[in-house]
């Protein structure tokens, strides 16, 4: 099980200063003060340590939720220091299975959980179900190296994207990429696409992005296990990352918390060409409609994936932090409402929006108050 390490030493530094930070700026009207952890949802204010809080508190899941949780667990454990908590970051399809296993107590997952998973959770939930909480939100980068370039982001459609991974688009000089490109000299670099190796939900999302927006150049259908065999591909966010880095004309898709310095793609959004960023991700989920089988429990959203609105960056990815509405120990609900309480706040929301952790888009005021009626909900199985 990966604690804080040494992999994220630095984003849990600059986290726990922010924490400090805010905790002494508590007054002032702009700034959020520190939630409570003694396990209550609401909007406590007191930044005491919690001492009722203690054990054990284990989760696993997204690769992309690493930094922000790196984040999260160093500044929840300043005010909750006597549960050990950890985060496996094997994905999101790992995080799911050990969690309806029973192996962890919560699960981050770029994905909602499929049918037959929500029927499991009843069983691993004593009884209850899943909770599943949109509290982790940001652009997916289109990632790429190709030194040289004089651009600050190359601009791209979903179809040309599409047409890069489906193998039709080998090199960086083709038309379709030069006619979006006017001015840039590009070189006639060979294209080496690179996908994910592991089921993903970032896979998921990027492929449900290049089906619903290419115009039909994407013809496989979304999933988190990439469908066209023989490619260039890398275990992970940081397996993609490193893989990209390591080949010259390589692309890939990536949370953009860990693109670092590699170029991003500007996406054709109507007649523009957006680059990333928190605000432009904001955009596209607060004008998406909920999921058909969403509950007040499973706060799951359809995103737009097609939206023309003016800023917006259709390529997002939310990532849920999934639980149980039951546990059958009072000990683990307790620190499981306090930990998501925490993550949901205005506090914790901060620190992963912060540039230095993880840049993601922080959830508006009226989601946060579903998501803290949810918390509340926890409870202990009679």
């Amino acid at each position: 099980m990966k604690r804080v390490n040494n992999r994220n030493l630095a984003a849990v530094v600059l986290a726990g200063a922010l924490a400090a930070t805010l905790a002494a700026c508590g007054a002032d009207a702009t700034t959020p003060s520190t939630p409570s952890t003694s396990g209550a949802a609401g909007d406590g204010a007191s930044s005491e340590p919690a001492t009722d809080l203690s054990g054990n508190l284990a989760g696993a899941g997204a690769s992309s939720q690493e930094k922000a949780m790196g984040g999260w667990m160093a500044t929840f454990n300043a005010t909750a220091p006597d549960v050990t908590i950890s985060y496996d970051a094997v994905g999101s399809g790992g995080g799911r299975e050990q969690f309806l296993s029973g192996g962890v107590l919560f699960a981050g997952s770029d994905s909602a959980l499929k049918p037959e998973e929500v029927t499991s959770a009843e069983e691993r939930c004593f009884g209850g179900e899943a909770i599943e909480l949109p509290l982790y939100i940001s652009p997916i980068a289109v990632v790429y190296n190709l030194p040289g370039v004089d651009a600050d982001n190359i601009n791209m459609s979903a179809e040309t994207i599409a047409n890069i991974f489906n193998g039709t688009i080998t090199s960086w000089n083709d038309p379709a990429i030069a006619a979006e490109n006017e001015g840039v000299e590009l070189p006639d670099t060979t294209i080496i696409p690179v996908n994910r190796n592991d089921e993903s939900g970032t896979t998921e999302n990027f492929t449900e992005y290049l089906s619903a927006a290419s115009n039909g150049a994407w013809t496989y259908e979304p999933s988190g296990d990439w469908p066209i065999s023989g490619t260039q591909s890398g275990s992970k966010t940081s397996g993609l990352i490193d893989t990209v880095t390591g080949a010259e004309g390589a692309i890939g898709y990536a949370d953009a918390s860990q693109a670092g310095d590699l170029g991003t793609v500007a996406l054709k959004v109507g007649e523009e060409y957006v680059p990333f960023s928190p605000e432009a991700a904001a955009k596209v989920v607060d004008a998406s409609p909920r999921a058909e089988d969403a509950t007040d429990n499973r706060l799951v959203v359809e995103l737009d994936r097609t939206t023309t609105e003016a800023g917006a960056y259709p390529l997002v990815l939310i990532s849920y932090s999934v639980a149980c509405s039951q546990y059958d120990d009072a000990s683990d609900a307790a620190n499981v409402k306090a930990f998501f309480s925490y993550i949901a706040s205005a506090e914790g929301q901060a620190v992963a929006s912060d540039a230095s952790v993880a840049g993601s888009a922080p959830i508006s005021d009226t989601l946060r108050e579903e998501v803290m009626a949810a918390v509340d909900a926890i409870t202990v199985a009679e």
